[in-house]
């Protein structure tokens, strides 16, 4: 009876507890992220190798690194950096093109390379079991690639016609401009080679970036997954690695990131029914401790369907599909840009909206709903990035490459949670004001020039017509 007595009084104040069934219910906040055992060492050559345990999967994702990328093109080769890791699987000394893809194949591995903004990566992922096999191909195309002719003939076509294809995109136009106005004469500034470097993409150019920056003493070697012991991968990675001879390095001295200024270019697109448009300037790097402030801001600016963009340019007044923001830490600068593409009758109107909004968020501070849901949008969106083995390899890469600290990854969603209004204000005035953004505005200049006179004075330059290198 008493049982049955407590379990009536219960349930007769939940009944008594109203529920507000307006509201979705509060999240909790994301518990930290808990970083696998991580194990870091050095062979004497001077090649730091990272071990990351994940026995979820019989599985093995592999990053080599090496930090310079594109930013170490050659001032007068841009793009090099680029074709020279995606030359890489072409061929070595000792396997051909076809003979390293049906190896990968027998094994049922995934090999490629690549380069970004801040580095070359070697990447590949195959069954735990196989991992010294995949090794070994990855010693051989970062230490004996030889970018056969035949190879680098075809690669040369097609990143001309690729080179074409970019540039017949308003949204590829777009933000190289934005790169090329906001950086100028930092390598930063360019996102793809030029029409006249494309034949200056030889073997001898090729060789030349791969034995300056591919060096044991410029490479980090991760693995993440359920590796074998850890005395087995090292003596297999000393086997392939040990005998990589070191090489000093030149001097690198980072190029000064311009001052942020207002700055208005309208890209001629002749025939454009739309305006592709990036509003941004430079910004916080990961390193910089407005750098979270500055995640939460972009989230409550443009991030998701609830972003103050997406429901202003897009769900009220229609004025485009999409609307939103990119933010872009690289290692020696980063950037913040508002992104959309607007009808041309209103494409001033648009861009107006935009910059409005830009203004607003160091005007105002953010509610207390939309500074939660920012929160915990931010964390989910980086939790779930790591959940993945290649995630967290490639998050290991980010950290080598930029220098951050250890404890980066676990004290992430803390720092995120920590952030308060008057931070993303403060930052937002820093960053985000249009006061000394650029304006890019991508479209046909006959009917857009006239109208956006009234945001200030466009330099009008004219985009690559079709088939023109």
């Amino acid at each position: 009876m008493k049982l049955i007595s407590l379990l009536c009084a219960t349930l007769s104040v939940c009944a008594a507890q109203t529920i507000d069934r307006t509201k979705p219910p509060v999240s909790p906040n994301a518990r930290p992220y808990k970083l696998p055992p991580v194990s870091e060492s050095k062979l004497p050559n001077g090649m730091t190798i990272m071990l990351a345990d994940d026995t979820r999967v019989p599985l093995v994702t592999v990053r080599l690194v090496f930090p310079g990328g594109n930013r170490r093109d050659p001032q007068d080769i841009p793009g090099l950096a680029a074709s020279m890791a995606s030359m890489l699987t072409q061929g070595t000394k000792t396997r051909s093109y076809q003979q390293l893809a049906e190896q990968l194949d027998g094994m049922g591995a995934s090999l490629s390379a690549a380069s970004g903004a801040d580095q070359v990566i070697i990447q590949g992922s195959v069954l735990s079991e196989k991992l010294p096999d995949l090794l070994e191909l990855v010693a051989d195309v970062a230490r004996n690639a030889t970018f056969p002719e035949n190879e680098l003939t075809l690669h040369k076509q097609n990143r001309k016609q690729k080179y074409v294809m970019d540039h017949a995109e308003p949204a590829f136009l777009a933000n190289e401009t934005f790169r090329k106005v906001t950086f100028q004469n930092h390598p930063y500034s360019h996102v793809g080679p030029s029409a006249e470097s494309i034949d200056k993409f030889t073997q001898k150019t090729l060789i030349g970036y791969r034995d300056t920056f591919l060096v044991p003493n410029n490479a980090t070697l991760i693995l993440v997954g359920s590796l074998p012991a850890k005395t087995t991968v090292q003596k297999s990675i000393t086997a392939l690695f040990g005998s990589w001879q070191q090489k000093a390095l030149p001097e690198y001295k980072p190029a000064a990131v311009p001052a942020a200024g207002r700055q208005l270019v309208l890209v001629n697109r002749p025939g454009s029914v739309q305006a592709d448009i990036e509003i941004g300037r430079t910004a916080a790097v990961r390193k910089d401790a407005d750098y979270f402030p500055e995640v939460v801001a972009s989230v409550v600016l443009g991030s998701g369907t609830n972003s103050r963009l997406f429901m202003d340019i897009r769900e009220k007044k229609g004025y485009a599909y999409d609307a939103h923001t990119e933010l872009t830490p690289l290692d020696e600068a980063a950037t913040m840009a508002a992104v959309t593409q607007i009808r041309n009758e209103v494409a001033s109107e648009g861009v107006a909206a935009v910059i409005d909004h830009l203004d607003r968020m160091g005007r105002e501070p953010v509610s207390s709903e939309e500074l939660r849901d920012a929160k915990n949008f931010a964390n989910g969106m980086f939790l779930m990035r790591l959940e993945p083995q290649a995630g967290l390899a490639d998050q290991l890469v980010t950290m080598k490459v930029q220098n951050l600290p250890k404890d980066y990854l676990e004290t992430y969603t803390t720092k995120v949670n920590s952030v308060e209004p008057e931070q993303i204000q403060r930052v937002a005035k820093k960053y985000i004001s249009s006061e000394n953004s650029t304006i890019v505005v991508v479209g046909d200049a006959a009917a857009l020039a006239k109208p956006l006179e009234k945001l200030g004075k466009f330099t009008v330059v004219q985009a690559p017509q079709a088939g023109q290198q």
